[in-house]
């Protein structure tokens, strides 16, 4: 079986193709390296370089491949960006979305997985987000990843598309030291960006309804996600039946404070984080139960935050500039 990886030269989709391969699978990328590189993708796996906003580029890629199935990771990511480049979040996230599902009905390609986000649901009202938590996106990225699970779900019933969408927060740390998180927007890079370069951290808001004022997500490790897009990948093959989205969460959280302590844990580098103002769109608290993810695609929390922590700062030691 041959997936299409749509942004799989980025730090996400780089750790789902190794996934593929380790699997057994056939992976091939398609990636404009608007932020992914080229180096993150093994010499063995065929690269296309474009945009999935080029119906005809994406395609001819499913052709030529004879790709069976897609994990959708391309998108914009960045929720507090998007509240000031709304029109671009939407062009890459809604209308990209669109062009790639064209292309898939085109091709007679009926399968794909949707890297989602926990930032459908906004601030939810709730200690603990399940699938049906009501969905109230504060961004333009939760609403672009939104309209997205929606055109799956309406292209389900006009063209028998099978899909799932996975839903989660911050993805952290590396499985290889090939590949590392490179966004300038992310808490890790930003921290050890600093770090390296010897300046003080910073904690985008200190203010929050939290326990310590921080905000408290579910940290994940990029392998674990990796191989939970990859399970969902052969359930499909396999014809299993699946819900159209999945919770990918941890079941408690974690604040930036604490992962800011066991940065200075981890890296031995003693320091005090200063405190900025918020970033807009970012809420409060968002923690995720993982329970139908367990049940259905092998989902588990493999690594400690210590563990995550770690693998990433050797991966930025190791490309230190």
């Amino acid at each position: 079986m041959t997936w299409l990886v749509t942004g799989g030269a980025g730090y996400i989709g780089a750790h789902v193709v190794r996934s593929l391969l380790e699997a057994g699978l056939d992976p091939i990328v398609i990636d404009d390296l608007s932020s992914g590189h080229e180096e993150f993708v093994p010499a063995s796996v065929p690269f296309v370089r474009g945009s999935i906003l080029d119906g005809a580029l994406v395609l001819r890629a499913l052709e030529e491949h004879r790709v069976t199935g897609v994990i959708h990771v391309a998108g914009f990511k960045y929720a507090g960006v998007s509240v000031q480049r709304p029109l671009h979040t939407y062009e890459q996230n809604v209308t990209g979305m669109a062009v790639l599902l064209g292309a898939m009905q085109e091709r007679g390609v009926d399968r794909i997985v949707f890297s989602s986000s926990a930032a459908v649901y906004g601030t939810p009202d709730v200690d603990l987000v399940t699938e049906d938590t009501p969905k109230a996106p504060e961004s333009p990225y939760g609403e672009s990843k939104l309209v997205g699970e929606w055109l799956l779900r309406d292209q389900e019933v006009a063209a028998g598309l099978r899909h799932t969408s996975l839903r989660y927060f911050n993805v952290v740390g590396s499985g290889t030291p090939d590949v590392y998180d490179t966004s300038p927007h992310n808490l890790f890079p930003k921290v050890f960006d600093a770090l390296v370069e010897e300046r003080t951290p910073v904690i985008n808001g200190g203010d929050y309804p939290t326990p310590d004022g921080t905000n408290v997500r579910d940290y994940l490790h990029v392998a674990d996600l990796a191989t939970a897009h990859v399970v969902a990948a052969q359930q499909l093959d396999a014809g299993e039946p699946l819900e159209p989205a999945y919770n990918l969460g941890s079941g408690d959280g974690v604040s930036v404070a604490e992962i800011m302590a066991a940065m200075a844990r981890v890296t031995g580098i003693d320091f005090a984080p200063e405190i900025g103002p918020r970033r807009p769109g970012d809420p409060a608290r968002i923690v995720a139960s993982g329970e139908l993810a367990a049940r259905d695609l092998d989902w588990a929390m493999r690594h400690s935050i210590d563990d995550m922590v770690r693998s990433a700062w050797e991966a930025r030691v190791a490309h230190r500039d």
